[in-house]
């Protein structure tokens, strides 16, 4: 229930070409847990969070707000004048 862990499996993803094909689709978060889980790693949704804010962390403004503008042309797309 760690970030080590969550690291861990990632490392071993890229190792194992079975366990990166399953990682090459998206996931729902719970089917993501359950691989992890049955890869031999205890890995839990705040562990997937905190992993998510540390990338966040390292990236510069720049890149945030480009980020922020994909999101917003994704969403534009769902609302109707």
């Amino acid at each position: 229930m760690s970030l080590e862990q969550l690291d861990g499996f990632l490392a071993q993803a890229q190792q194992d070409p079975a366990l990166a094909d399953s990682l090459a689709q998206p996931l729902e978060l719970e089917a993501f847990l359950a691989l992890a889980q049955g890869a031999g790693y205890a890995i839990n949704e705040a562990d997937v969070l905190a992993a998510q804010a540390r990338e966040e962390e390292r990236l510069s403004d720049t890149d945030l707000q480009a980020r922020a503008g994909e999101e917003a042309r994704r969403l534009r797309s769902f609302i109707y004048s």
